[in-house]
């Protein structure tokens, strides 16, 4: 007796790859061109609102409170170590006891007098990395990542691949951890056991990962990764990279030197042997993209939109807006003005188009006992 067909749905992605992952740059330079802790909250709100309208479905949204809690956490920890070990100003929180390291380890004070201006200021950078974090995980919950590597020049195919590898891998982890989670629960009958439950589901979690890590690199042999030398072009490429480096580093010397002409020249020659070798490199691979999605109008225009936020910051920093970053010597209440917090609204723009769900037939189940009457 045939299975009856089922229906499923599926989301259609209103946005490419490329113009989440111009948003995300968006995003984090408008951080770094503001960061007042009132502008960067505006963007990881921004950023909440993105992963609630865009999230696709499975470990990839869930993941994004986790990445956001564990920079948090770092932030913290930077804080208490920052505030203990930095020591020299006047307002005196409270006074720990303290322990001097020996000169081998660095000779410095751990301990005694905490004060306010290192607190303040220790907590509002660790607020800016929560903020960067916080823009990339919207970008891993929101982005397609077969549609990430299909976009990237051919040059960088596997090192994208490797980026896509590592930005999933929160999201794996809390699949496993939930399906780990459900098993235990079905072992004790729906009742939610917690204490003395620690090991059994860690076990199987890392056993889990160890087998998907066992099957990637599997996988990765059979296509035939790394089973080939370098072709000429490859070599060629490689040198071409190496002096655009060292170029580069040599106008970054001169930069410091403050000789502005040269450091210009070094950095064109560098930015052009750069272009050489990723042209080179993606000369010599035969590497076919399959059904890849092209960039539309629509897309065009968001990338414009989300790139204004960071040019407009720049203009009104140029201009003078003292609002965009904090000093906190002399500490004082941090403020906010209208114009930089239109700018940082222009990257909710990505929300204005909502994902499509449609409907679609899925394909009968096969059982194991039709398929064998089959045979």
């Amino acid at each position: 007796m045939p299975e009856p067909s089922q229906t499923s749905a599926h989301t259609e992605r209103p946005w490419h790859a490329v113009t989440w992952l111009c948003w995300a740059l968006a995003g984090t330079t408008a951080i770094q061109l503001a960061d007042n802790p009132l502008y960067v909250l505006v963007v990881i709100g921004v950023a909440w609102v993105v992963v609630s309208a865009h999230g696709r479905e499975g470990p990839f949204a869930r993941a994004f409170p986790w990445l956001v809690g564990l920079a948090a956490a770092f932030g913290v920890l930077r804080v208490v170590l920052t505030a203990a070990t930095t020591h020299g100003g006047s307002d005196v929180l409270f006074t720990t006891p303290s322990f001097t390291l020996p000169e081998v380890l660095g000779g410095f004070t751990v301990g005694g007098t905490v004060e306010t201006p290192v607190v303040v200021h220790a907590a509002a950078e660790g607020l800016v990395i929560v903020g960067i974090v916080a823009v990339f995980a919207a970008f891993n919950a929101v982005v397609s990542h077969y549609e990430l590597v299909q976009t990237a020049p051919r040059a960088f195919h596997e090192l994208g691949l490797v980026v896509v590898v590592a930005l999933a891998f929160v999201p794996s982890i809390i699949t496993a951890a939930h399906d780990v989670g459900e098993a235990d629960r079905a072992r004790t009958g729906g009742r939610v056991v917690r204490r003395g439950r620690l090991l059994r589901r860690l076990v199987p979690v890392l056993e889990s990962g160890l087998e998907r890590a066992i099957t990637l690199s599997e996988s990765l042999d059979s296509r035939g990764f790394a089973h080939r030398g370098p072709s000429a072009r490859e070599r060629g490429a490689g040198w071409f990279g190496a002096l655009a480096l060292l170029s580069l580093g040599a106008g970054f010397v001169a930069l410091i030197a403050r000789e502005g002409t040269i450091a210009l020249l070094l950095a064109i020659a560098g930015a052009v042997g750069v272009g050489v070798a990723v042209l080179l490199v993606s000369g010599s691979s035969e590497r076919v993209r399959y059904r890849r999605r092209r960039i539309a109008t629509a897309d065009w225009v968001c990338i414009a939109v989300v790139i204004a936020a960071p040019v407009l910051l720049g203009v009104v920093s140029l201009v003078g807006d003292s609002t965009l970053l904090w000093p906190t010597d002399p500490l004082g209440w941090p403020t906010l003005h209208v114009l930089p917090v239109l700018a940082l609204l222009a990257l909710v723009v990505p929300c204005m188009r909502a994902p499509s769900t449609s409907s679609v037939v899925a394909a009968p189940r096969v059982t194991a006992r039709a398929a064998a009457e089959a045979a």
